[in-house]
């Protein structure tokens, strides 16, 4: 109750109308008419003026809604206390918004995840919040925990949760460091259950070795679930049924072979489509496969298909194609863009010329090594060479290249992960993408004629947290890609001396050209250069005693 007291003096005398006007200071009269023509304020409002003013009692007064009143004289607003209350809430939202950002933010930092886009999901900081988040399924978090996934990598972190808001996503990230589980996972959340509808889902990967590996991790993630995936194979092209499988692994020339049948089976219902190791998909030539790539995206025309690239290097030409034909894409990256992993102990050792490489791996496996042991040469005949010198040395050493049987291939990869194989010769075909378990040490016994080449080769040890080795050896003739790949070395944590960071920087044509055409070498043996021209004399004195031996007999 309100009480107003009005002190009267004998010099002014107060009106009644004057003195109600000026009560009105929050601006609250109102001009309610009665029936009798007499005008009071509010209903429920009764008041008294005389020589002595009684209470003025307000009732209801809060069951009014209450509104932005403004002052007669300067119009400054008023709020009330409810419009205070929701403007402190939204404050406070606000806040609190921005408080989530910054601890995300903060997260990515942490774990070198950097990411491009927008409405980007966060990441997940356990496998535990895919349940709460996003309601994956129990069978699948069982299969996570019973295949030894604890603490998901910083790519899982990210790409997993964009993959599950339903995203097309391109994903940069170290070799060894959980991409494949990275796109597994939730695809296998989204298909579900089998529909026998036809393929779902096509995985595409340059290599049969990679290809049969992602096959692997799909069927053990896959157990309970009982969605169909299969692997193409050349015996399974003449009578494959595509309505058997929701999910298909190939590698782009045996897809584009089976488009090409009669028979071809029919991906334009394909929810989704993965590329792995794309920017070795995108490589224009004989090496790359850009053009099986185009036909198998044509293929795949369903509107709402989504399409998701993974690599451990980034080529700007990737990266602008997604950008032109990716919907809405989301780009992650983990650590350095083009840069090996850390847990990677890197080395450069120079051997002056080439008869020096035979020497120096000699004398490091003589040392004393721990298998296995993977040594990258630049072509097949190079690493029958080098077989055939090392076989004798008492090591258990064998080669894979293109000109094996897959039933050899697949032989060999077994044996060396099972240990029977303690030095495995490749190409740079092989480094691509396989997962060998415990690799311990890769040599580059012939220096690789790109960043991206070194990358994915000493990329086949120091995976999953572990420790590996790399030695690179190089000649004189090596020292012209000797800057870019010292540069690779010291971004990733390793020594390199100070000249060759100061090496001539190549320009973008020769770099090409390198890339191309490598370097031509001379054959890998023990021969000496002055019992190889020896050799070589004898044999030339041979073929012409042989020649005139035929002129002779003719005339």
């Amino acid at each position: 109750m309100v009480v107003v007291e009005i002190i009267s003096s004998s010099s002014s005398t107060i009106d009644k109308n004057d003195f109600i006007e000026e009560l009105d200071f929050f601006g609250t009269k109102k001009d309610c008419s009665k029936k009798d023509g007499s005008k009071t304020f509010f209903n429920e409002t009764k008041t008294v003026i005389g020589d002595d003013v009684e209470n003025v009692k307000i009732e209801d007064i809060n069951k009014k809604k209450k509104k932005k009143r403004k002052l007669p004289d300067d119009g400054i607003t008023l709020l009330s206390c409810k419009n205070k209350k929701v403007k402190d809430k939204n404050v406070s939202k606000e806040k609190v918004n921005q408080q989530h950002i910054e601890k995300i933010n903060i997260f990515r930092k942490e774990h070198l995840i950097h990411v491009y886009g927008f409405d980007i999901a966060d990441p997940i900081s356990s496998f535990l919040d895919l349940k709460e988040r996003f309601n994956v399924p129990t069978i699948i978090m069982k299969n996570v925990k019973e295949n030894g996934f604890e603490v998901p990598t910083p790519i899982q972190m990210q790409a997993i949760p964009v993959i599950l808001q339903h995203r097309e996503m391109l994903a940069c990230a170290p070799t060894g460091s959980g991409k494949t589980l990275a796109f597994i996972l939730p695809i296998l959340c989204h298909l579900k259950e089998s529909k026998k509808t036809g393929i779902r889902a096509v995985i595409v990967s340059p290599t049969r070795e990679l290809s049969q590996q992602i096959y692997r991790e799909f069927v053990r993630m896959n157990a309970g679930i009982g969605l169909k995936i299969d692997i193409l194979t050349k015996a399974k092209i003449n009578n494959f049924k595509s309505k058997a499988c929701d999910i298909l692994i190939s590698t782009p020339n045996r897809l584009v072979h089976l488009l090409k049948q009669d028979f071809a089976p029919d991906l334009g219902i394909v929810e989704w489509l993965v590329l792995d190791e794309g920017d070795k998909l995108f490589e224009d030539g004989e090496a790359g496969f850009r053009g099986q790539v185009a036909l198998i995206y044509q293929a795949c025309s369903n509107p709402s298909i989504k399409r998701l690239l993974f690599s451990a290097t980034l080529a700007n030409s990737v990266e602008d194609w997604c950008k032109d034909h990716l919907d809405n894409v989301v780009r992650i990256t983990v650590g350095n863009r083009n840069a090996a992993t850390d847990t990677i102990d890197q080395e450069l050792i120079f051997v002056g010329q080439e008869s020096g490489k035979l020497l120096a791996i000699r004398q490091i496996l003589h040392k004393g090594f721990q298998p296995p042991i993977l040594v990258f040469v630049q072509s097949k005949d190079r690493a029958k060479e080098l077989f055939n010198e090392l076989v004798y040395d008492g090591l258990n050493v064998d080669v894979i290249h293109s000109d094996r049987t897959q039933a050899q291939r697949e032989n060999i990869v077994k044996c060396f992960r099972t240990g029977k194989i303690w030095i495995l010769i490749a190409t740079d075909l092989m480094g691509r993408g396989i997962d060998f378990k415990g690799v311990n040490m890769v040599i580059n016994y012939d220096f690789p004629s790109t960043t991206v080449s070194y990358i994915h080769r000493i990329g086949r040890t120091g995976r999953a947290g572990r420790r590996g080795k790399a030695i690179t050896l190089f000649t004189e003739d090596d020292v012209v890609n000797l800057r870019s790949i010292a540069n690779v070395v010291r971004s990733s944590g390793g020594e390199v001396p100070d000249w060759m960071l100061k090496l001539k920087k190549l320009d973008s044509r020769t770099k090409k050209t390198l890339r191309k055409v490598p370097l031509e070498r001379p054959h890998i043996n023990t021969v000496s250069k002055y019992d190889a021209e020896k050799r070589n004399k004898k044999k030339q004195m041979i073929e012409q005693s042989k020649a005139k031996k035929k002129e002779k007999e003719n005339s």
